[in-house]
């Protein structure tokens, strides 16, 4: 069934999730403060809009595809935001990783404007946005979900309803715990291999079929051995992520050692000028104090 649908966010992630709703029929109308990639849509199909108010105007589902929540907020409370032309019945897509309080907020809010909202961020980095096989994860009520799952299933294969609002953010929060811990583990393991001087490509060719393979290790090392950095997730997104689960964990007392520990290491990449590389760029803390390099062969 084709959708009227505004997509508010046209970043390394969103701008692909766009491009897969065009290719799946539906009528895409796109607002992002990047004018390059508001025309690059619009030479696909989509039509441009002024502000997200005025996407909102022309569609029954509004998905956001920010990097923190204070940009989620503005874009939906805002003078110029969704709820301020949103018709009733229109439903609120964040895909975003933002934490689980400011999703249940928002939630409420669209609620007193007889909006829905649907908390539903993603895993699976630039690649998976681009073939469309992203993992989905969701919070909200199960009858507004149903109305908006095949759009969900237009930009991801493993689309789950977690629970309710709300739910969706706090799993996005547990996976970016394991997939950056994953990146940290697989880091000390390659810088050591490098210092023993072992061949690191052949390493890994070793252990990737034992217990220590993984989707983590097939998605980061290759691009590591090639020195590319280039970002599918930026490391100062991934400390945002990091910061909102710590946050999170103190609110319910949790006691997260490791995650601390690496959001430490995520600050000590910022302020060595790293901000900007793919996460996978953790190893570059190690190597700094190793003296070594990770590299093939």
């Amino acid at each position: 069934m084709t959708q009227k649908i505004g997509f508010i966010g046209l970043g390394i992630m969103g701008k692909p999730m766009a491009l897969n709703l065009l290719k799946s029929g539906h009528i895409v109308t796109v607002f992002d403060i990047n004018q390059e990639a508001v025309q690059a849509l619009k030479e696909a199909g989509a039509k441009g809009a002024e502000s997200a108010a005025e996407a909102a105007n022309v569609s029954d589902i509004m998905i956001t595809m920010l990097p923190k929540g204070e940009h989620v907020e503005a874009v939906v409370t805002g003078g110029q935001g969704i709820l301020a032309t949103a018709k009733p019945g229109t439903i609120i897509i964040d895909m975003s990783s933002i934490s689980p309080v400011t999703s249940r907020a928002l939630a409420a809010l669209a609620k007193q404007h007889q909006v829905e909202f649907i908390d539903a961020p993603v895993s699976g980095g630039e690649p998976k946005a681009i073939d469309g096989t992203l993992a989905i994860m969701a919070g909200g009520e199960e009858v507004i979900f149903e109305q908006v799952k095949d759009v969900l299933h237009a930009m991801g294969t493993e689309v789950v309803l977690v629970g309710a609002s709300g739910s969706g953010t706090t799993a996005k929060l547990a996976n970016q715990i394991i997939v950056n811990l994953n990146i940290a583990a697989m880091s000390e393991a390659l810088v050591l291999a490098a210092k023993s001087g072992i061949a690191i490509d052949k390493m890994y060719e070793a252990i990737r079929g034992g217990l220590a393979g993984s989707a983590v290790l097939d998605a980061k090392v290759p691009l590591i051995l090639e020195r590319n950095f280039e970002p599918g997730g930026r490391i100062d997104i991934n400390l945002k992520d990091l910061t909102n689960v710590m946050e999170t964990a103190h609110d319910l007392d949790v006691p997260l050692p490791l995650s601390s520990q690496l959001l430490e290491i995520l600050h000590a990449l910022k302020a060595d000028g790293k901000a900007g590389l793919d996460h996978g760029g953790i190893v570059q803390y190690y190597e700094k104090m190793a003296h070594v390099e990770v590299r093939k062969g």
